[in-house]
């Protein structure tokens, strides 16, 4: 199994770049960075870990650009991967949006991949237009525009929430195909859509069952025709046995995501090379 970094960013602390840069003297494969454009003060929806309108962090309403913060890593790195857990494509346009992942895949070397919600916060989508109850076909159009821009000469796209006539847009994404991990709640509606629409799962801070949950995703999988097999992340919640380990390795998980303390940059430095050396990494 691969393994990852999440940096919650905010104001405060180490920056995205430093982050990225001892993670990947560390070994680590990937680094995340999370994204929130704004945190509606009144909401009615309710935050999925504390089950009201209380935020567990306050660094939900003080993170960074999620592009941004990735387009500084890429600037002083060579090889760790530039993703995100999770962003919110759909509170973006999507034709801007499809540049600015294609540029930064283009100066990366071809290093992005997409961790991508729906969105819980339904108060923070409705400010950007998004009916909560189209916000999955919001996402699918916005995919498959974003595709079109990024493989086609001339591309055009005719949806319910998305529409553009004949373009030309460049650079593109030296992939080709950027990888879209969907991060959501596991259950039978996520994991027919991410077989439609993506190339793997991401879980939840509060997953529970995670096998159960794999087999039921591989098992939409091959319903749905796809070649191979899905992309499974685990963000790590709590410490894992060593029989976890051995279990999400035997039944496929591609990728573990660690998270980092909300510390001062030297200890959250000192910390990612820690805890590279107890994964056994191969660091630089």
């Amino acid at each position: 199994m691969r393994h990852g970094i999440v940096l919650f960013t905010s104001d405060r602390g180490i920056t995205p770049a430093q982050a990225a840069k001892a993670a990947e003297d560390a070994g680590f494969d990937t680094i995340y960075v999370p994204e929130h454009t704004h945190i509606p003060v009144k909401r009615d929806a309710a935050h999925p870990g504390t089950g009201d309108e209380t935020l567990p962090d306050d660094r939900y309403m003080r993170t960074l650009d999620p592009w941004v913060s990735l387009a500084t890593a890429a600037a002083i790195t060579t090889k760790i991967r530039l993703s995100t857990a999770v962003a919110l494509p759909v509170e973006s346009d999507p034709i801007t949006l499809a540049k600015t992942i294609a540029t930064l895949d283009h100066l990366s070397g071809g290093r992005v991949t997409i961790g991508a919600g729906f969105g819980w916060n339904t108060d923070e989508l409705t400010d950007h237009h998004v009916p909560a109850a189209k916000r999955r076909t919001v996402l699918r159009e916005y995919l498959e525009a974003m595709r079109a821009l990024w493989t086609q000469d001339e591309a055009a796209y005719d949806g319910e929430f998305v529409k553009f006539g004949a373009s030309w847009a460049w650079p593109k994404p030296p992939q080709g195909h950027v990888p879209v991990i969907i991060g959501a709640g596991g259950g039978p509606k996520t994991f027919a859509w991410i077989a439609k629409n993506a190339d793997g799962w991401m879980t939840t801070p509060i997953e529970a069952d995670i096998t159960g949950k794999v087999e039921a995703l591989k098992a939409a999988w091959a319903a749905e025709g796809r070649d191979g097999a899905p992309d499974i992340r685990v963000l790590i919640a709590m410490k894992p046995s060593p029989e976890d380990l051995a279990t999400w390795a035997e039944i496929g998980v591609t990728e573990l995501i660690w998270g980092l303390p909300d510390k001062s940059a030297e200890e959250v430095v000192a910390f990612i090379g820690r805890h590279g050396e107890r994964l056994g990494l191969s660091g630089s």
